[in-house]
């Protein structure tokens, strides 16, 4: 079965020439045809490249000495394997051709996307017992490809969801000499307890990142990679419907609210390749403890943070690079995605009562507000933030007296309120303003471009 994909402006290196035939594209499968099918994985391949970056490429190792129609695939160029994952209702990802078209925008690369559709589709405990078989059939071409001159540190294998572990059995049968395998929100169900040999791991490739965004769900809550980055603590995604019941479609009553959190990591990534701005992770033992601003450094990469994209390592430079480390950042609900991690300290009077103060910041149009419990006998709270621009590209803090509910809430004294930007190479000092009376019902805000300025 062939399709087409919709061209956007001039084509180069079209198949739709003399010799052309259409543009190959994905598979859609249905119900029946899955039923008579299911034994036959028919896992076929499509390449693009700068070259053909409009029009895939069917492609097989046989491809390459086809003197009638040249492949346009070259050997020393790296290569960038995608692997889509379970598809719930037989339809082809309609993703891939977004996420090429950012790998060749970011490098120069041969992209081979691995069409497994037919394996892939409705069953997912069928799925996950063809991945396997999959890998093997997916060896086999990368072991010609290496045989055709590749090197298998040049392979750049990115699996999403069960795709990522297609991906780690590929390593696995390669003993981990593939250059590097990048998980986008690997999946959960069925691996959360398996032996690292049926899962994604770091000893899948030279180097193996993950990004987690649906923990609590879909996606595997285990470090599966050198680095690991989980997004908003790699539950929850910002923007995405907290209840599973919010998106009502016909063929899959919560596949609206599992969409959102699980696809988000493939969205951030392709975001990160555009190189807008940085996406990089904190490393912390918990989310708990970051968002208490326990971790404001990345002192075990020698002060380089790692980052989300494809930076050789993720821009580690230590070595060995350590191993399944946790690494934690805020996101927003929409590309670009980055946010600036800013560390709120609030230094309290012990002789107060338990208060709630609310905390804002504010640059033009641009806000973040946070209610803060401040408990009797603490002197000293933490907690991070976060907010679009740079800290001294606020305009304003304010603090407001909200109170509890039960009772009026007194003045609150703060000793000190004090904000600093992390990670920081330059260890600055924090920005903080002193003896602030907090009155119930009177807002107090301050002008914190003097504080930068001062």
């Amino acid at each position: 079965r062939r399709w087409c994909w919709v061209r956007e402006g001039p084509r180069h290196g079209s198949l739709d020439g003399p010799t052309g035939g259409g543009c190959p594209d994905l598979n859609n499968t249905t119900w029946l045809e899955y039923r008579q099918q299911r034994v036959k994985l028919q896992v076929q391949y499509l390449l693009l490249t700068r070259g053909n970056v409009d029009c895939a490429q069917a492609f097989t190792h046989e491809s390459l000495r086809d003197a009638q129609q040249p492949s346009y695939f070259n050997a020393s160029r790296p290569t960038k394997v995608i692997v889509h994952g379970y598809r719930t209702i037989g339809s082809k990802p309609s993703w891939v051709k977004q996420l090429a078209r950012a790998l060749l925008g970011a490098e120069d690369v041969n992209v081979v996307v691995v069409d497994w559709v037919y394996g892939a589709s409705f069953a997912y405990n069928l799925a996950v017992e063809n991945y396997k078989e999959v890998a093997l059939q997916i060896s086999v071409l990368i072991n010609q490809l290496h045989k055709h001159g590749c090197k298998l540190e040049s392979f750049h294998f990115i699996g999403v969801s069960l795709g990522a572990h297609v991906a780690g059995f590929v390593g696995t049968l390669f003993q981990g000499k593939i250059g590097r395998i990048t998980g986008l929100d690997p999946a959960g169900p069925m691996f959360k307890g398996a032996d690292t040999y049926d899962r994604l791991d770091s000893s899948d490739a030279q180097f193996v990142d993950a990004i987690h965004t649906d923990s609590d769900y879909f996606g595997i809550s285990i470090p599966v990679g050198h680095v690991d980055f989980f997004l908003n603590g790699g539950k929850d995604q910002t923007g995405c419907a907290r209840s599973r019941f919010a998106s009502i479609l016909v063929y899959f009553p919560v596949y609206g609210y599992v969409i959102c959190d699980h696809m988000r990591a493939l969205h951030v990534y392709m975001s990160a390749l555009n190189g807008s701005c940085p996406l990089m992770g904190i490393p912390c033992s918990s989310y708990e403890d970051f968002l208490k601003g326990l971790c404001l450094d990345c002192d075990v990469f020698r002060g380089t943070c790692p980052t989300i994209g494809l930076s050789p390592n993720s821009g580690i430079t230590v070595s060995p690079v350590p191993k399944e480390q946790k690494l934690f950042l805020l996101t927003t609900s929409s590309p670009p995605f980055c946010l600036r991690h800013i560390l709120l300290q609030v230094e309290v009077s012990p002789l107060d009562k338990s208060a709630e103060v609310e905390v804002t910041l504010t640059t033009e149009n641009l806000g973040t507000e946070q209610r803060l419990r401040l408990h009797t006998g603490t002197t000293v709270y933490r907690t991070v933030l976060s907010h679009p621009v740079a800290l001294c590209e606020i305009d304003s803090i304010e603090l407001k007296n909200t109170g509890a509910r039960f009772y009026r809430q007194a003045d609150v004294h703060l000793k000190s309120v004090c904000l600093s930007e992390f990670p920081s190479l330059r260890r600055e000092e924090p920005l903080c303003v002193n003896n602030i009376n907090v009155r119930r019902g009177a807002p107090w805000s301050h002008d914190f471009v003097q504080v930068c300025a001062f």
